[in-house]
């Protein structure tokens, strides 16, 4: 009697796929597969919403990039969207695949849209991982509509993705999961009978969930990951329960993951916040994400060097100290280094935002743009040097030495004529309020009739 060699390969996969299934990580097996199940960015496909409508028309003509951080759902979605759609759906991770995987792609999508008219669907997870030359292999194949592209990546793609590609497709934000959007998946995840615990004894208290809800971040994934390991390595008490408490809890997810780039949009944003922070005199909050800087290893020089401007910038002449104590912490750091040096990046952090605020030194950029704008002036004869060319060309004739007057101050000119100055405005902040005073008393002797 023959075997039917076709047929026993084909339930040899079958068995080995099913296995696969069961034996992959939670969050893998719990990913959700119709819109029903998804949670979370309501914003993009709660109901009513444009994507969700052409998703559950199947009328996703146009391309789409599915930007956000890890754990949001952005792959998942791209897979709903396969399993919904008649078209053709194919996957590329930028990671492991290149330009030949994408030719074979776009040949067998070309062949299948002239035989049956068939759509292909090709998501690009990570996409930003391609260089400049192999998005730009896609783009043609977009542009005249024989793929229909999904991008999904973690970075901003208005800086990772070509400007070509981008203008052919539709950019969809994803923001970090809620905690009640986290437990919701967490609790899912205990009930399910085919994928999750569900046919597990396993209780965990509400202060463990809230714990590893809180702890992950607004990412699922890290969130169902501590929860597996959690349920594996707890073992059952007498009664063949697995309790999850908080203390267990606490041990699968023991530090949040701080999201930071220190290339992409968490580096800047958060220096952003930072500065802004110090600005605005809020020493809490500048603490806060100074913080979370050195917590996610950003260059303590970036920082330092930050605050050094902003020393200039934004205090100035309003306390003429803080660029001293900035320059003092900054040489600190030089001599320390971390971790002690945290304390440097603090003190000058809070000398800064603490101290009177002015940004009159900005004159300079008004200064500045008069000469570009008009040229720079002629030296006037009398500020000129006059230990050349005094007694042929008159220059200096007619200076007033300062310090041979009261007050070592005399009125004379200083800039070239027709330029009428007025840039620097001291305010009524700190130290700046002693020069607005005696700038105000001198304006007034020069004024005042002979």
């Amino acid at each position: 009697m023959g075997v039917d060699v076709t047929k026993s390969a084909t339930l040899f996969d079958h068995a080995r796929e099913e296995r696969l299934k069961r034996e992959a990580p939670l969050a893998a097996r719990m990913r959700p597969r119709t819109l029903e199940e998804f949670v979370g960015q309501r914003h993009i496909v709660g109901p009513g919403k444009l994507l969700r409508r052409a998703i559950e028309a199947d009328r996703l003509f146009s391309s789409l990039i599915f930007w956000g951080p890890p754990g949001t759902g952005k792959t998942t979605l791209a897979m709903i969207i396969a399993r919904r759609t008649e078209s053709h759906f194919e996957t590329l991770s930028a990671v492991l695949a290149g330009v030949a995987d994408l030719r074979r792609i776009i040949g067998e999508a070309r062949e299948r849209r002239g035989m049956y008219g068939r759509r292909t669907i090709l998501l690009v997870d990570e996409i930003h991982r391609w260089n400049k030359a192999q998005q730009d292999a896609l783009l043609p194949h977009v542009e005249d509509g024989t793929i229909v592209l999904i991008g999904a990546t973690t970075e901003n793609p208005y800086f990772e993705v070509i400007s070509p590609l981008l203008s052919r497709a539709r950019v969809f934000q994803f923001h970090p999961l809620g905690e009640e959007e986290v437990l919701t998946l967490l609790r899912r995840a205990l009930t399910d009978p085919e994928r999750g615990y569900g046919q597990r004894s396993v209780e965990a208290t509400d202060e463990a969930l809230a714990h590893l809800a809180r702890v992950a971040g607004g990412d699922a994934r890290t969130a169902l990951n501590a929860l597996e390991l959690a349920v594996e390595s707890t073992p059952p008490d007498e009664d063949g329960v697995i309790r999850i408490d908080l203390a267990v809890a606490q041990d699968s997810i023991q530090r949040r993951a701080v999201r930071y780039d220190r290339a992409g949009d968490e580096h800047y944003d958060t220096i952003s916040a930072f500065i802004k922070s110090v600005r605005g005199s809020d020493p809490d909050a500048a603490l806060y994400w100074l913080a979370k800087m050195v917590h996610a290893g950003e260059d303590p020089r970036f920082i330092m060097r930050r605050l050094l401007i902003l020393a200039a910038e934004d205090i100035g002449l309003a306390d003429p100290q803080a660029i001293v104590v900035t320059a003092a912490c900054a040489q600190a750091l030089e001599w320390v280094g971390l971790p002690e040096a945290q304390y440097h990046l603090a003190q000058a952090t809070l000398y800064l935002a603490t101290a009177p605020k002015s940004n009159s030194v900005g004159a300079y950029w008004k200064a500045l743009a008069e000469i570009e704008a008009h040229g720079a002036g002629p030296v006037p004869l009398h500020l000129r040097d006059s230990s050349r060319d005094a007694q042929a060309l008159g220059h200096g004739k007619g200076y007033k030495y300062p310090h041979d007057y009261p007050g070592h101050w005399v009125a004379q000119r200083y800039l070239p004529e027709g330029v009428e100055g007025g840039w620097f405005r001291p305010t009524d902040q700190g130290y700046e309020q002693e020069i607005q005073k005696r700038l105000t008393e001198m304006r007034d002797q020069k004024e005042a009739p002979p």
